[in-house]
């Protein structure tokens, strides 16, 4: 018995091994060139900002540990520059899994005090972790760094996507990187357990939307590079399916009645319910959030 077990038990890891491998193997970094000096890196996790210039790069968010490779590779065909700055946007692993890997001693880790915290914590439930997934440099509401005639502003949004998330903007450039307080074309992902709300994510947007203009080119969490307009007509999106459940809200209805209505955001969902938030749980966590 315990000979199958064991069998069995091998066969399982073999099969999950198979897997991860595979979903590595299949995974391409893909670059999009914003501006001369500012890149996007797209692979599997949240959206990589890049911006170059004459004697060091700055980077924002890394993905997962085991793409660390093959983002590097990518990097290297842009620029041999070092990483002088690594920024986190918030504090979920696929924009902070790669945080060892390049957290070196040329580096410096930047995080909103709130990610720092939640890195602590990653390391307490995982002692195996390197120390290098935790920033040197953390912030409350805003920080700038100046580089070659570039300014770069960091500033905190509260209670949005998490309760850490910090959005990045190359002023000169005119590139916003927004991290998870924007998913490009699809639904957003709000995540509640970790301090996110709607009216927080919605209010981040909109602060976005105050200092960008026309030609800023954003760089979402997720999703293809975007810009103001598509921004605007997101936040009026978000604001539509908001005023929608509040009023079934007000009208009684509970959470299962909430989330199997399809009234409430139907005139989006082709638009935006295909992504990793379906409909039904967009519905869910608007009740949840604007309920309490």
């Amino acid at each position: 018995m315990n000979h199958l077990k064991s069998i069995f038990t091998l066969a399982i890891f073999m099969f999950l091994s198979t897997i991860s491998w595979s979903q590595e193997k299949n995974v391409i970094i893909t670059i999009d060139t914003l501006t001369n000096e500012v890149y996007m890196l797209t692979g599997q996790g949240g959206n990589i900002g890049l911006y170059v210039n004459a004697t060091n790069s700055f980077m924002i968010d890394d993905q997962f540990a085991r793409l660390s490779p093959k983002i590097k590779q990518a990097i290297a065909t842009i620029t041999n520059q070092p990483i002088s700055y690594l920024f986190n946007t918030h504090m979920h692993g696929d924009h902070t899994g790669g945080n060892a890997e390049f957290n070196t001693n040329k580096t410096t880790l930047i995080t909103q005090d709130n990610v720092r915290k939640s890195l602590e914590e990653r390391l307490i439930e995982k002692p195996e972790l390197s120390k290098e997934i935790l920033p040197e440099i953390s912030f409350s509401e805003e920080l700038k760094i100046y580089q070659d005639g570039e300014t770069i502003m960091a500033f905190h949004v509260h209670n949005a996507h998490t309760n850490g998330d910090a959005m990045i903007y190359f002023i000169k450039n005119n590139v916003l990187h927004m991290g998870d307080t924007y998913f490009s074309g699809r639904y957003p992902y709000i995540d509640l357990d970790n301090g996110g709300s709607v009216d927080g994510y919605i209010s981040a947007q909109k602060k976005a939307l105050i200092l960008i203009d026309e030609l800023t080119v954003i760089i979402p969490g997720h999703g293809r590079p975007s810009n103001k307009k598509e921004l605007s007509t997101y936040i009026a999106m978000l604001e539509d399916i908001k005023n929608n459940t509040l009023k079934a809200i007000e009208s009684g209805k509970t959470l299962e009645q909430v989330t199997t209505d399809t009234t409430i955001s139907d005139i989006y969902d082709n638009d935006y319910g295909t992504g990793f938030i379906n409909p039904e749980k967009l519905r869910s966590t608007f009740y949840i959030s604007l309920k309490n």
